[in-house]
């Protein structure tokens, strides 16, 4: 009996994923749970373990390729069953994986020219999407550490082993060689081996120029690069974006954190920062101000309006990117429930482990420069939300205050800013200053010693 795995529901809106690296190759033992293949989603990548265990008969999809939900991706069974999806002859083909040498014979059946080009990889476990950059760019495939399961090669091995600049070397070495290594030639696109030779040294050369003269350097973008351009470029054409902002005296916050983050760090085991007190007063202003807390959809004429909030925190991934993950019904938590919500999402992100849930159904998101030190920010709208909050540093500054006998006097005083950008297709002017000044007032006023009780 097998069972045939598809392209998991990865969250609400995800409709296709990519397959990234497959965990198990054909022939690999499996068992139920264990981590089969890793997706990468519009949202987030992810692991996906098997749903059955047994022996993967059939590999459906190449990694690389990217297909809709649904789609089969491969086939778990017995070594021997032969009542999978494919022709009769497949079980024999997923039999003999154990014997490396007749493992190569059906694809010399529907490639010669291929394999003949690649026998030295005929007893290699590999990807196709390995096996085609190794065709490729003609490499030593000896010479490649894997980083893998057990050593398996991976693409990310094989491309940084040719950016590494060590492909070179093996293809200078070929050069005054090409009969004892005939297997090449019949691959190559010209009859005589030895006219594309000469500019293997090339490549090599090209970084050095550019390093000494100064040569801009072209890279390729990564998944998460791409997935973040284009969803800043879907939001700008999307909503109507205006950004507004408003001063924030932190005094009363800062003496009460100032007061409670020794003890605070004992207890949680990480710092109590600003970013906790802000969330905390937003909620409270969302509960107000429910048109912000809301998605808006021109095309059907139809406003969401959200009974929970879902308060999207914006993590930066070390500079390599930016990812909003989502903290599920926030207005059930108080301050500190928050901080350990956002220092746990934090964590999550960084290692690599966010889940789909994890980054989808925000419906309010705040993204927070503050700690490198910006001073007014103006963030994209993280669509379908119809606003972002930015907050921004902190910092020590001469303010007018009045004092108890009511003169106004010069005071140091924590000042800070908030930024708030918002769509104004689903709200006007008005009811963004009053949303931040709600804010604005919850932070100066609060009871903060309470909320830390």
């Amino acid at each position: 009996m097998s069972t045939t795995v598809s392209m998991p529901q990865l969250g609400e809106t995800v409709t296709e994923g990519t397959i990234l690296r497959w965990a198990k190759q054909v022939g690999d033992s499996v068992a139920v749970d264990e981590v089969l293949v890793e997706i990468s989603t519009d949202k987030v990548d992810t692991e996906v373990p098997s749903p059955a265990g047994g022996t993967v008969l059939e590999i459906l999809v190449a990694e690389g390729d990217t297909v809709e939900v649904g789609t089969p991706m491969a086939v778990i069974g017995d070594a021997g069953d032969g009542s999978g999806d494919g022709a009769a002859g497949e079980p024999q083909e997923v039999a003999a994986q154990s014997e490396p040498e007749a493992a190569t014979e059906p694809e010399a059946a529907t490639e010669p020219e291929a394999e003949s080009a690649t026998s030295a990889l005929s007893d290699r476990l590999l990807s196709p999407v390995v096996r085609k950059l190794v065709r490729e760019n003609d490499l030593d495939i000896e010479r490649i550490s894997g980083s893998g399961q057990g050593g398996r090669i991976t693409r990310k091995d094989v491309e940084a082993f040719i950016e590494s600049g060590a492909a070179q070397a093996p293809a200078a070495a070929e050069e005054p060689e090409p009969a004892v290594e005939p297997a090449p030639a019949p691959a190559a696109v010209e009859p005589a081996p030895a006219a594309p030779k000469p500019a293997a040294p090339k490549p090599a050369a090209t970084p050095a120029r550019a390093a000494r003269s100064g040569e801009p350097e072209v890279v390729e973008l990564d998944r998460l690069r791409v997935r973040i351009g284009q969803n800043m470029i879907k939001s700008k054409q999307t909503a109507a974006h205006v950004w507004t902002s408003m001063e924030v005296d932190y005094e009363r916050v800062e003496r009460v954190r100032s007061r409670h983050k020794e003890a605070f760090k004992d207890a949680e085991g990480f710092s109590l920062t600003y970013l906790p007190f802000i969330a905390r007063a937003t909620i409270d202003a969302l509960g107000e101000f429910g048109v912000v807390n809301s998605e808006f959809h021109l095309e059907e004429r139809q406003a969401v309006f959200h009974r929970s909030v879902n308060l999207g925190i914006a993590i930066d991934l070390d500079q390599k990117g930016l990812v909003v993950a989502s903290i599920r019904n926030a207005e059930s938590l108080r301050l500190v429930g928050l901080a350990r919500q956002i220092k746990a999402l934090a964590d999550k992100a960084r290692a690599g482990k966010l889940e789909p849930d994890d980054v989808t159904g925000s419906t309010f998101t705040i993204t927070n420069p503050g700690p490198f030190g910006s001073f007014m920010s103006a963030p994209v709208i993280n669509i379908p939300n119809t606003g972002i909050l930015s907050t921004d540093t902190v910092a020590k500054r001469p303010a007018v205050i009045t004092s108890a006998d009511g003169e106004d006097v010069l005071a140091i005083r924590h000042i800070g800013y908030l930024g708030l950008t918002w769509d104004h297709r689903a709200f006007d002017g008005s009811t963004a200053v009053l949303f931040l000044k709600r804010i604005k007032d919850n932070l100066e006023n609060w009871d903060w010693e309470q909320e830390l009780a």
